[in-house]
């Protein structure tokens, strides 16, 4: 239960950093740490104390194993997630050669 909570928390922090912060560096991180967020979640989701990894074998009962869905989920969603990030950090250097600043609301002003 306490691990559940403390992935709301680490949500809620980049939540916070997302909504409150003017630098696009900034910005970007707090979208990254929502993301590991979810990804901590899914695979607490998927985990069973005692339980075995899901590989199938002979004297073994798929119901003592752990489920492979939420660690193939989080795996997919890593992927997406870097391409995502990579996606926002070219966009964010673009944004710094044409205007010199990574701070949102400067760049509100002079794109006019």
């Amino acid at each position: 239960m306490t691990l559940y909570v403390l992935c709301f928390v680490l949500f809620l922090v980049g939540l916070y950093g997302l909504l409150t912060k003017r630098d696009l560096i900034k910005i970007i991180l707090s979208s990254g740490i929502m993301g590991y967020a979810c990804n901590l979640m899914l695979v607490l989701f998927g985990y069973r104390r005692g339980a075995a990894y899901p590989i199938l074998e002979k004297g073994k009962e798929a119901a003592a194993m752990v489920d492979p869905l939420p660690q193939a989920l989080v795996l997919t969603s890593i992927v997406i997630e870097l391409g995502v990030t990579a996606l926002l950090a070219a966009l964010a250097i673009r944004l710094f050669q044409k205007y010199r600043t990574y701070d949102i609301t400067k760049i509100r002003r002079l794109s006019g």
